[in-house]
C-alpha cells in the first residue's frame, strides 16, 4: 500500500478525526537533543482543544517520567507523568507486575538514572548503573556472578564500561535464572545536529558475548505496546502513532 500523501485542509481534518488518541515518540519528533521540533507547541494544542488524548511514548530510557515532565517543561509543553510512558517505565512495570520479580534480589543496570528511578519506584533494587570503577586483565578475576542479582537491563548508557558489560556477562552466561531485558533496541539516537549509537548498539555486545536474546520492551515489540494499550483501554483502530523512523516507531 503506497503512503498517503495529505495536501489539503479536508484531508487533514479527516485524518484527526479517525483517531481519539495520538502516541508520540519524543526523540526525532518532540524534540532532538535540548531543541524543540518546530511547530510542535502548536500542534499539540490544536489536538488538546479538539479533546484529544495524547501520549509521549519514548524508547529512551535516560531519564524518569518525572524528568520527562521536567524537559517537557522546560521545552514549553505541558505534559503530566501520567501521559509518559517510557521504555524504563514500561521494564519496571513488566518486572514487577508480570515477571513477580524477587525483590529480595537486585537487578543489574547498564543505563542511567531514568531505569533505577523506575524500578525503585516499584520496590526493585537497582545497583551497578553508578559503577565507574577501572578494570584491567589483571583485575578481571574481580568480576564474579551474584546469586542476589536476579535480572540484567540494559538501556542506554553514557557511561558505558568494560567493568558493566564483563558484570552482565558473567551474571547472564553463569546465572540461568538471571533474566535478560533490554528496555529498547534502537540503533541510534537522535542528538541533535547528528545521530548517535543507540541502546541495541550497546546491547549488541552482549548479545554476541552471552548469545542470549533478551526480552524487548521497547516500542514496537509487543510488551511495551501491550501496557499501553492496557493501561489507557486503547482501542487501537482509534489511535494514530505519530514517529520518526518505521523500524522503531512503527513496524
Amino acid at each position: 500500500m503506497a503512503p498517503l500523501k495529505l495536501t489539503t485542509a479536508a484531508e487533514f481534518k479527516a485524518l484527526v478525526d479517525r483517531f481519539d488518541t495520538f502516541l508520540f515518540d519524543c526523540d526525532g519528533v518532540i524534540w532532538r537533543g535540548s531543541s524543540i521540533v518546530d511547530h510542535v507547541s502548536e500542534t499539540l494544542d490544536m489536538l488538546r482543544r479538539l479533546g484529544k488524548r495524547l501520549i509521549f511514548v519514548t524508547n529512551n530510557s535516560a531519564k524518569s517520567r518525572r524528568d520527562y515532565v521536567a524537559k517537557f517543561a522546560s521545552l514549553g509543553i505541558q505534559a503530566s507523568e501520567e501521559e509518559i510512558f517510557s521504555s524504563a517505565y514500561a521494564t519496571a512495570v513488566y518486572l514487577h507486575d508480570v515477571a513477580k520479580f524477587d525483590t529480595s534480589k537486585h537487578a543489574y543496570v547498564i543505563g542511567g538514572s531514568g531505569i533505577r528511578h523506575e524500578l525503585e519506584a516499584v520496590g526493585i533494587s537497582a545497583i551497578g548503573h553508578d559503577d565507574t570503577r577501572a578494570v584491567s586483565l589483571a583485575t578481571l578475576n574481580e568480576i564474579e556472578p551474584d546469586p542476589r542479582i536476579g535480572a540484567v537491563v540494559c538501556g542506554i548508557d553514557y557511561e558505558i564500561s568494560y567493568r558493566k558489560l564483563a558484570t552482565a556477562h558473567v551474571n547472564l552466561t553463569e546465572n540461568p535464572d538471571c533474566m535478560f531485558i533490554a528496555t529498547n533496541d534502537d540503533r541510534t539516537l537522535p542528538g541533535g545536529k547528528h545521530m548517535y549509537p543507540g541502546s541495541g548498539s550497546l546491547l549488541s555486545v552482549l548479545l554476541s558475548s552471552t548469545q542470549r536474546t533478551p526480552l524487548v520492551m521497547g516500542k514496537p515489540n509487543p510488551p511495551m505496546l501491550e501496557c499501553v494499550i492496557q493501561k489507557f483501554h486503547l482501542d487501537p483502530a482509534r489511535t494514530c502513532m505519530v514517529g520518526d523512523r518505521l523500524d522503531t516507531d512503527i513496524l
